[in-house]
């Protein structure tokens, strides 16, 4: 036996080390029960890995994003096993992690029934029990397809094994570039094979590893994304490094199933997407149309205030227009098919609004004193997403974008992009949003147009400009669209999830495309700079991610009904009809509940409505030409003037508070 010597990385912190030939990751860091894997030279691997001289080495945890990750992967092998031992018949598909847990994909006669669910997880559970080893074994090719003959979606992955096809829908798990592995699931005892599968790995050194990890739904998905091939059964999976953190997460979707946005928007009477109209394709009822109403209104006056001018453009166009700006080039496969009009000519449904605004900008000539040039439009824009990817009114077809297209020269261009963020963070946090970070989203070196010069200095530009609000700024390396770079606001709402909202692009391409120009102060022909600008994202959207945010309860501004009058009995419904008429007058939405009901039946409807303040009278309120104020939390004041009702619900609308 020979020295080895290594190198141990934790963070900043480097440890040479000493040790033998033969000695393992395990054996680096023995008697640390939360490593799970190590990095080697920028590699993961398992802990059985031996150790090279001069290799740098690095603890994963398994509270990291990559112990995470091999843990959930890990489980879903462990699920995989379980289905096999029930079900002997099921092909195996593939099972990546996925963020918060994992899934793994079946082929079987039979769709999983949930008491099915019950049977694998207990059978999960007896395996992970065993403490069976995960063992990595290296095969060539010609030897996985023989391993492997009863399996052909993993034969297909052998043949896609370093394609460019190896990167659709989770095939990456199973196979690289390199040499094939298949992981044996060893028993601990005896050292028999239990269960095998292809896969690149790492895994945890033992089932007994996993912590804590529930099933928790199937679905139907198609072998590797496509329509093309066939419908597998999904089952989906969460695993955690604690009992706890599952019982939290658990807690944590419980809380979201209730401010799911569907339920809400049903629940409340605000939106329903009818099948006859089609999927992806909302219409708004009369509460749901207040609250949009109210949210657009208050945001065309903010625009107003900002110097933007408002536009409209048509919903459809001739395909021409899409040729010019390039997305039917880059974006054909989100736009719905073309109507072929006046003997053959495509017309197409708009998917963006900046085409047709730039042919505004180039109505007429334009002189440098017009610039900035602030064109501002709620318009509506339809794109064909996937039946499987539509969902209510976050993922539709059909929406309005609160569009902006703003253009500049590039004098003017940080500043105005420093205004355009600075304007878009503080909307939002009118709204009720206030937890932000800002992501910067850079060049797709395969889906560009325009030279690397002009991303560059584009791409700079937008640094800058994040950097100046303070607010965290993370990196999304080839995110941006074909056309620029863009910075797009993140936030979180109530219960901590991250929704993106805002999106500004700076763009030096289409105006190129388009031939845009505007007359310098020396005369001189200059191409203006055009930022993009999506504030909301979308109208539905954003109604969708403020609904759930509030769980349903909007503040006064924004509710629909922004007090319920309940009279005590019938004689006092003229008193609470004059009061509404006062707050009506005022702008206030007030209603009066003159139902039948006796008061604490209509005290629970307009909390059941989430309405929130009610105003109650009876014969001493009325004789002191007072009410009773009682919010939506339960607690009450009594006797108080009616003017000074009035008022209060005037402030709190104005300034926009939240009760």
């Amino acid at each position: 036996m020979s020295d080895v010597r290594v190198t141990v990385q934790r963070d900043s912190e480097r440890e040479e080390r000493v040790v033998t030939t033969g000695t393992t990751a395990a054996d680096l860091f023995q008697g640390e029960r939360s490593v799970v894997a190590a990095r080697v030279a920028g590699e993961l691997k398992d802990l059985a890995y031996e150790l090279a001289d001069g290799e740098v080495v690095e603890p994963v945890e398994i509270t990291s994003e990559d112990g995470l990750n091999i843990l959930r992967h890990s489980t879903a092998h462990v699920m995989a096993q379980a289905v096999q031992e029930l079900f002997p018949e099921a092909k195996l598909g593939i099972g990546p992690p996925i963020k918060d847990g994992f899934y793994y994909d079946f082929d079987v006669e039979t769709p999983f029934h949930p008491d099915d669910l019950k049977r694998i997880e207990k059978k999960m559970q007896e395996i992970q029990k065993r403490g069976q080893k995960f063992v990595r074994r290296p095969v060539s090719d010609d030897a996985a397809r023989e391993e492997l003959a009863a399996e052909p979606y993993k034969l297909e992955l052998i043949g896609l094994k370093g394609s460019a096809a190896d990167a659709a829908e989770g095939a990456s798990a199973e196979v690289g570039a390199g040499e094939l592995t298949i992981y044996d699931n060893v028993d601990a005892k005896s050292g028999d094979l239990c269960w095998k599968d292809l896969c690149r790995g790492p895994h945890l050194p033992s089932t007994r590893v996993i912590p804590a990890f529930k099933l928790m739904r199937s679905a139907a998905a198609y072998w590797r994304g496509s329509e093309k091939n066939k419908q597998l059964q999904r089952i989906y999976g969460t695993a955690w490094p604690t009992k706890d953190e599952l019982k939290a997460y658990l807690e944590f979707l419980a809380e979201a199933e209730k401010r799911d946005h569907r339920k809400l928007g049903s629940e409340l009477d605000l939106f329903s997407i009818p099948e006859d109209i089609g999927s992806g394709l909302a219409v708004f009822h009369p509460k749901g149309g207040v609250i949009r109403r109210v949210m657009e209104d208050y945001s065309r006056r903010r625009h107003e205030e900002s110097g933007y001018e408002f536009v409209y453009t048509p919903h459809a166009t001739k395909g021409k227009l899409f040729e010019k700006s390039g997305h039917l080039d880059w974006y054909a496969d989100g736009m719905y098919p073309p109507m072929q009009l006046d003997e053959g000519i495509d017309y197409y449904l708009k998917p963006m609004n900046c085409p047709m605004h730039n042919l505004i900008f180039d109505a007429r000539g334009r002189s440098y004193r017009e610039l900035p040039l602030r064109l501002f439009e709620f318009g509506t824009v339809y794109r064909y997403e996937k039946s499987g990817v539509v969902h209510g009114l976050t993922r539709a077809r059909g929406f309005t974008q609160d569009d902006a297209h703003i253009y500049c020269t590039k004098e003017q261009m940080a500043d105005e992009l420093d205004s355009t963020l600075t304007f878009v963070l503080d909307l939002l946090r009118d709204y009720g949003l206030t937890d932000f970070y800002l992501e910067l989203s850079t060049k797709d070196p395969e889906k560009f147009v325009g030279s690397d010069e002009a991303w560059e200095e584009a791409t700079e530009t937008l640094r800058q400009v994040a950097e100046k609000q303070g607010l965290p700024l993370v990196p999304d390396p080839g995110g941006a669209a074909f056309y620029g770079p863009k910075i797009s606001v993140q936030t979180k709402d109530a219960i901590g999830r991250t929704w993106q909202m805002s999106t500004v692009q700076l763009d030096f391409n289409l105006p190129e495309r388009f031939d845009l120009e505007y007359t310098a102060a020396d005369g001189t022909k200059q191409r203006p700079v055009m930022i993009h600008r999506a504030l909301f994202g979308s109208i539905e959207r954003f109604f969708a991610v403020l609904l759930e945010h509030y769980a349903g309860a909007f503040p006064a501004w924004l509710a629909p009904v922004q007090a319920t009058c309940i009279p005590i009995g019938d004689a006092h419904v003229p008193y609470l009809a004059e009061f509404a008429a006062q707050a009506k007058a005022k702008g206030l939405r007030v209603e009066v509940d003159s139902s039948s009901d006796r008061m604490q039946k209509k005290i629970r409807n307009a909390q059941k409505a989430k309405v929130p303040f009610m105003i109650i009278a009876g014969d001493e309120d009325m004789a002191a030409g007072a009410v009773s104020f009682r919010y939506r939390d339960g607690s009450q004041e009594n006797g108080i003037p009616c003017g000074e009702a009035l008022a209060k619900l005037v402030d709190v609308v104005e300034r926009r508070i939240q009760v």
